[in-house]
């Protein structure tokens, strides 16, 4: 299975995707913002099979922390989630350096579904999930 560094700062999705990412058997590291999540990544030589990360958080956003990640460790997968439409325009141009941008609120299984995806390299069927 996986070693997955997540980035969320509301605790109930942190928490939600956490456990349901646990289920399939991955490890998953979780930390409140993009910043904390550098620091973690420093401290493990980027030593994760998947960043999965919101983009709209404090301090460093998913976008910002998604192009450092790539930067320093173009070969980990980053899939990214949001809530909001802005957000997703934002990240449009991140195409080649993002495995798939995940709508919120999403299930269980969507969730556990997009991970496999990318940790697998599969691309999503329609390409982007954009609403």
């Amino acid at each position: 299975m996986a070693r997955i560094l997540l980035t969320e700062d509301d605790e109930a999705v942190r928490s939600f995707v956490k456990r349901a990412l646990e289920l399939d058997g991955h490890t998953v590291e979780a930390a409140e913002d993009g910043g904390e999540a550098i620091e973690v990544l420093t401290r493990e030589s980027g030593k994760y099979d998947l960043l999965l990360s919101d983009i709209k958080m404090p301090v460093m956003d998913g976008i910002a922390l998604a192009l450092h990640t790539a930067r320093d460790f173009p070969e980990m997968p980053i899939l990214l989630m949001t809530g909001f439409a802005d957000q997703r325009e934002r990240a449009n141009g991140l195409d080649s350096l993002v495995h798939d941008i995940i709508t919120k609120p999403f299930s269980l299984a969507d969730i556990r579904k997009a991970v496999r995806d990318a940790i697998a390299g599969d691309m999503p069927q329609d390409t982007r999930r954009y609403a």
